[in-house]
């Protein structure tokens, strides 16, 4: 009848399949419930600032990773999700979904993180990774490895060979008469045995990741090291656990520590996949899609103004400067450069030189020799004369004549209207 009895921080309509979720006694359920609400919760919000960046990724190399990395928190998710099956008691369905979903989710992880590795190998090297498409395909073949597995496994071991019933108990609930007649009643050496394959994806992906330090482009050398410290923190989880479930809870004599066990395990591997990778990968997708420019600033930022680009701008032209100073040869004359600036002589238009008439007379008569014919030189000439005497004021035009002769020079001023 003791088994009757509610503990204390639960209702008196709670199930005894859920007494671990609320009994105070048990500390370690409430625990492990509240780091992996909280791990669900942070999950879907690095998840939607995921795809909110998206949209501003202008690097196809960190386009084609999104993929991987919502599937790894996709994955993580359901990590924290099946946590909960590991907290409640057991049924048939309840290890089911232990032995079904621990190696498929942990498969999908490590399988996103094995080819984020590669990903990160090849653009170690080449600076230009494989395609989005690529990548997932590659991805959803080693995770379906897995899951062929464990249905094989499960199908085995519940359906071809199912285990006969057991009369039902004297006092209603037993939790040990309901493990034993559920697919929970199975070796722990036999559930490990078949995690080899997420081993095998765990020893991989280490070694995939420590190859990423030994590239040439250190600009994906952060990614790398994220991977390897998320792939040596799990191996050594992984270590803990199944040492803790084969030996140390049967040596101490305390199975009832399975389930503790293997919770903890889903917990800390799947924290260790948020902080460790998640985290630094987001905020770092995030800090390069802010700091990259627009097209208008990469518009911009490529031009200037100047004399450079005035050069450039005749490019098909032979331009060059010669200091005179130091050079006494002339260029040739046809292939002489045309500057930009050639239509301007850095004077002022006042001070260009302008011939007067007076000059212009002079030099036509010092270039006749004075034994020549007489030349008339005319040079109209308009003038505004004032009003005279009452009479309107017209224009009149004055013509200055300059004869050469024999007997000297003359110049004779005529009117003509």
């Amino acid at each position: 009848m003791a088994a009757n009895v509610t503990p204390a921080g639960c209702g008196p309509n709670v199930d005894s399949l859920y007494h671990n979720l609320c009994d105070l006694s048990v500390a370690w359920g409430i625990v492990l419930e509240a780091f992996a609400s909280a791990g669900v919760v942070f999950s879907l919000v690095l998840f939607m600032s995921l795809l909110a960046s998206l949209p501003f990724m202008k690097d196809k190399n960190r386009r084609s990773s999104v993929a991987l990395h919502a599937g790894l928190l996709v994955f993580t998710a359901g990590l924290f999700c099946l946590t909960f099956a590991f907290i409640v008691g057991k049924n048939f369905s309840t290890c089911a979904s232990r032995r079904f979903l621990f190696g498929v989710l942990f498969g999908g992880c490590f399988s996103c993180l094995l080819m984020q590795s590669v990903r990160l190998n090849i653009l170690t090297r080449r600076n230009s990774g494989p395609p989005a498409w690529v990548l997932c395909l590659g991805a959803v073949g080693l995770w379906l490895v897995e899951v062929v597995i464990n249905t094989e496994w499960l199908i085995i071991t519940v359906v071809r060979l199912p285990l006969p019933p057991l009369p039902p108990p004297l006092n209603g609930t037993s939790e040990t008469s309901r493990a034993t007649a559920t697919p929970c009643n199975i070796g722990n050496e036999d559930f490990v045995m078949a995690l080899i394959y997420v081993m095998v994806l765990i020893v991989a992906m280490v070694m995939a990741s420590a190859a990423v330090m030994c590239g040439k482009h250190k600009r994906w050398l952060r990614e790398g090291v994220c991977i390897f410290l998320a792939g040596v923190l799990s191996v050594g989880i992984w270590l803990a656990w199944i040492v803790m479930y084969i030996y140390g809870n049967g040596k101490h004599g305390r199975p009832a520590w399975d389930d503790p066990t293997l919770a903890i395990a889903l917990v800390a591997n799947a924290w260790t996949f948020i902080i460790v990778y998640a985290i630094p990968e987001v905020c770092c997708l995030s800090g390069d899609s802010e700091n990259q420019p627009g097209a208008g600033e990469e518009l911009y930022a490529n031009q200037g103004v100047g004399y450079e680009n005035i050069l450039k701008e005749h490019g098909t032209q032979s331009i060059f400067l010669e200091n005179k100073g130091f050079s006494m040869d002339e260029p040739n004359p046809g292939a002489k450069p045309v500057s930009p600036y050639s239509g301007y002589t850095g004077q002022l238009r006042s001070s260009v030189y302008q011939p007067t008439e007076l000059a212009l007379i002079t030099k036509t008569v010092g270039n006749h020799p004075p034994d020549t014919a007489s030349h008339d030189l005319v040079i109209p000439r308009a003038t505004a004369s004032s009003t005279v005497e009452g009479r309107s004021s017209t224009p009149s035009t004055h013509t200055r004549t300059q004869t050469n002769g024999h007997g000297g020079n003359s110049l004779h001023r005529t009117s003509h209207w």
